[in-house]
């Protein structure tokens, strides 16, 4: 991580910075503790480090788009939040963020100190759980104001969800059947597939579920005793849940752990436990879960 300079309760005229951000000059007291910006860094990085939200240090340096700092910027990490207008009474109450490899909506929830409903809600994702690299989101509420959990799923997301009715009909009466939790089995599946029968994934994984051969091999030999087709969308949600269903019942209903053995292998999970790289996929289905409801 680049190093940085920090200035704790600066006396010194010299250092008595006047930071530039989103047009507006906003002076730092002798009393605040300020950090200075390195080549690389990110407002929500350093935001991260001092235990911050985006919001917060915004507001405190009264800056109306986080993605533009700049190397050599001083920002204040203490202080009263400055006012910041642009033209006439305006108030920066959304900013644009946009996605990097890697980033999932759970953290950029978190680092702007929005939720992922709000965030979902106000970009009309079809699917929270899937982001493009360099696809731009609107996040609402950088004062607070609009980041609150939405009433319901994003309205992209509901229509799609209504125009494959069938397939999550299969869903929701193949979890009731096995007592798996419905919400949590169309989250699943939606994260998946987003209940398309014809997904093909480039690991060979196929339709609703996304179970490649070999799984479905062995759910078809251990678990159900008839063979699987996985381009049936009946079968496949068939085998989808009931793998479901072996994997709440081999760990105490742990969803996290159901979660790492769907994504990792059920000898990865048994072993490992959940490996870094699958909490993001983790926290996906259990966002999606609330959409979905119980």
């Amino acid at each position: 991580m680049p190093h940085r300079t920090h200035f704790p309760l600066v006396r010194i005229a010299a250092l008595v910075a006047v930071i530039v951000a989103g047009g507006v000059a906003v002076p730092a007291a002798a009393t605040d503790r300020v950090v200075v910006v390195q080549p690389g860094d990110t407002l929500s990085q350093i935001a991260l480090e001092h235990g911050m939200t985006v919001a917060q240090l915004s507001a405190l340096n009264g800056i109306t788009d986080p993605n533009r700092i700049y190397a050599g910027q001083r920002l204040r990490l203490t202080g009263q939040a400055a006012s910041v207008t642009t033209g006439s009474d305006a108030k920066a109450t959304e900013v644009v963020h946009v996605v990097a490899r890697g980033e999932t909506l759970t953290g950029i929830a978190r680092r702007y100190g929005s939720t992922i409903a709000a965030i979902a809600r106000a970009n009309s994702l079809a699917n929270p759980s899937y982001l493009r690299v360099g696809q731009p989101l609107t996040i609402p509420g950088v004062d607070g104001s609009a980041a609150r959990p939405a009433a319901g799923m994003p309205t992209g997301m509901a229509s799609l969800v209504a125009a494959r009715t069938a397939i999550g009909d299969m869903i929701r009466a193949e979890a009731q059947a096995r007592g798996v939790p419905v919400g949590f089995a169309l989250a699943v599946a939606w994260h998946e597939s987003g209940w398309r029968a014809g997904a093909v994934s480039r690991a060979g994984a196929v339709g609703v579920m996304q179970l490649t051969p070999a799984t479905a091999d062995w759910v078809a030999t251990t678990m159900l005793g008839h063979r699987i087709d996985l381009y049936d969308a009946r079968s496949n949600v068939e085998a989808g849940v009931t793998l479901l269903r072996h994997y709440l019942d081999r760990y105490g209903g742990d969803r996290s752990l159901v979660l790492a053995a769907y994504y990792q292998g059920q000898t990865a999970a048994d072993r490992h436990g959940v490996y870094p790289v699958t909490r993001p996929y983790i926290a996906s289905i259990l966002a999606l879960e609330k959409f979905f409801g119980s």
